[in-house]
């Protein structure tokens, strides 16, 4: 199923983003994992893409599990840094030849020991690939509600945005977020600038004090003072801790559902226990 027939639904969803192994001997471990995480029904799931398209094979195999035999709505991510024309035609059409109709398009870090190909320097000529690839592909794109590292200044990103859209983006999913306001803010202003395909709100839960450090690495996010206090009273206690990041993550998605945002993708991290209690805490909410 195409994620745009679910996303311009007006029931809100909830989503899981869940990830491949970096090695195949851990497989086994990570598609269990994948099961778990699929049986609680959610609206649909996204696969990550490995830097370098290091996890090509392995996304491509969890996505088609998903989808094929889990029968859940199945995102596929795909980067386009250092690929070429004909790599990526190449991995374009096994998208579709698995039976996967929703691609993320994402431009992707590259590692520092791969050749940067030109063709595709930005995410807008990925999605511009993909719309004329003769596949009629669901596409979603990648949004900074605290503006992309790269970008000289908010309007900047926008526009860039904006672009991406323009070039046949369905939809948008945020990066992770600890301070609701700057979504709502961010979400102003795109509507201002013309953006008007839905957006999913991207949730991360914080379930131990050393994700803190990881989350501002890979998204510069804000982290509140009530978020830091609540790092500092429990971060030292893994069970107090994981309890609470759960709960700040719960008490994120009510507050945006109670304010028109319908759409939420929770980032797993790979854990079933975490999906499920976040799952469990709207059981009653999401059909609301």
């Amino acid at each position: 199923m195409k994620l745009s027939t679910i996303l311009n639904s007006k029931k809100p969803t909830l989503s899981f983003e869940v990830f491949p192994p970096k090695q195949e001997t851990n497989f086994a471990e990570v598609e269990a994992a994948v099961r778990e995480i699929a049986l609680l029904r959610p609206s649909f799931m996204s696969v990550t893409y490995g830097a370098g398209g290091s996890t090509n094979r392995a996304t491509l195999a969890i996505a088609e599990e998903l989808n094929r035999d889990l029968n859940v709505p199945t995102l596929a991510h795909l980067t386009c840094v250092g690929a070429s024309k004909e790599s990526l035609a190449g991995q374009i059409a096994a998208i579709r030849q698995a039976g996967i109709e929703n691609v993320m398009a994402l431009r992707g870090d590259l590692p520092s020991d791969l050749p940067i190909a030109k063709e595709y320097p930005h995410a807008a000529d990925l999605v511009r690939e993909l719309r004329q690839s003769g596949y009629d592909f669901c596409i979603g794109g990648a949004c900074y509600p605290e503006i992309h590292p790269e970008s000289a200044d908010q309007k900047a990103d926008i526009r860039y945005l904006k672009e991406k859209v323009d070039a046949g983006c369905d939809f948008l999913t945020t990066q992770m977020f600890f301070d609701n306001h700057l979504l709502y803010n961010f979400l102003y202003k795109i509507r201002e600038a013309g953006i008007a395909v839905p957006v999913v709100a991207g949730i991360m839960p914080i379930t131990n004090a050393n994700q803190v450090r990881r989350a501002i690495k890979l998204s510069n996010a804000t982290i509140p003072q009530r978020f830091r206090s609540l790092v500092d009273r429990f971060g030292e206690n893994p069970a107090a801790m994981k309890q609470a990041g759960i709960a700040y993550a719960t008490d994120q998605i009510i507050d945006l559902l109670a304010n028109g945002v319908d759409h939420i993708h929770v980032y797993s991290m790979n854990k079933p226990d975490v999906a499920a209690a976040i799952r469990r805490n709207l059981s009653a909410i999401l059909e609301v």
